[in-house]
């Protein structure tokens, strides 16, 4: 069995959404501390992948679709070694845009996007949580959901449906530590703000004019504080949503 620096068992991370920017750094995280990283994601495992892991480690699957899903979440148990899950990490979402990448408000989101939003951004966290309930409370695992800094205040960029979908996972992270908690399941989310990242928008450096810290936040600035989440060192923190966004809030 694969074991960590330190000789014990190594830890397992499910993480959703790791192609990219801020799962990208989590993966990294991870990995250099030793942890086995599952990754799930839409797209078939990257040839060229920048960290230590292989096809074992990664699932596709369409978190958009409730059968898919389901039947990921059925091989994902499979691949647990002593059926422990010691993290699970909730951070793929969709964003749609309309035509030329303009904002969609609550006036022109079609039912259809809506729907499709709510199932990737919330509906999914939730499933992948209670489907692995049994793998995380044998590990006294963690949970972390990533929410947004849009799920609190409109957004310039970030649309009707995914700021509400976010706004909805901030609610579901407080009813889940209340109800996992007692299994020994911590459940905690962080709402990342301006993160310097491929899916920024035009226009960004004027939000940036707004934030007393006068600058982006980088993807790994994000991915220690849920690497924190998901250690002894928030062993007592449960419910909790940490704002990643360098004071743009206040």
């Amino acid at each position: 069995m694969p074991t960590s620096p330190s000789n014990q068992p190594r830890r397992t991370l499910l993480l959703t959404g790791a192609s990219r920017g801020i799962g990208h750094a989590t993966v990294k995280r991870f990995s250099a501390a030793g942890w086995r990283v599952i990754t799930c994601s839409r797209h078939p495992f990257p040839e060229n992948c920048p960290w230590d892991a292989g096809p074992e480690d990664h699932i596709q699957v369409d978190l958009s679709d409730e059968a898919n899903t389901v039947e990921a979440i059925a091989e994902i148990k499979r691949r647990l070694e002593r059926g422990e899950l010691h993290a699970l990490v909730n951070n793929a979402a969709i964003s749609p845009k309309a035509d030329g990448g303009k904002r969609l408000g609550s006036l022109d989101t079609n039912i259809g996007t809506w729907q499709r939003v709510f199932a990737v951004n919330f509906f999914a966290p939730i499933m992948l949580a209670r489907g692995l309930v049994d793998q995380l409370k044998a590990a006294n695992g963690a949970v972390v959901n990533v929410t947004s800094i849009a799920g609190s205040r409109v957004h310039p960029f970030a649309g009707a449906a995914y700021a509400t979908s976010k706004a909805a996972l901030a609610s579901l992270t407080r009813e889940m530590a209340s109800d996992f908690g007692r299994l020994g399941i911590r459940v905690n989310a962080i709402a990342p703000g301006e993160i310097d990242t491929s899916i920024l928008s035009p226009g960004t450096e004027k939000i940036v004019e707004q934030i007393p810290m006068q600058r982006l936040g980088t993807p790994d600035e994000v991915a220690k504080i849920i690497y924190v989440l998901c250690t002894e060192t928030s062993s007592y923190v449960n419910g909790a949503e940490i704002h990643i966004n360098g004071g743009q809030h206040v």
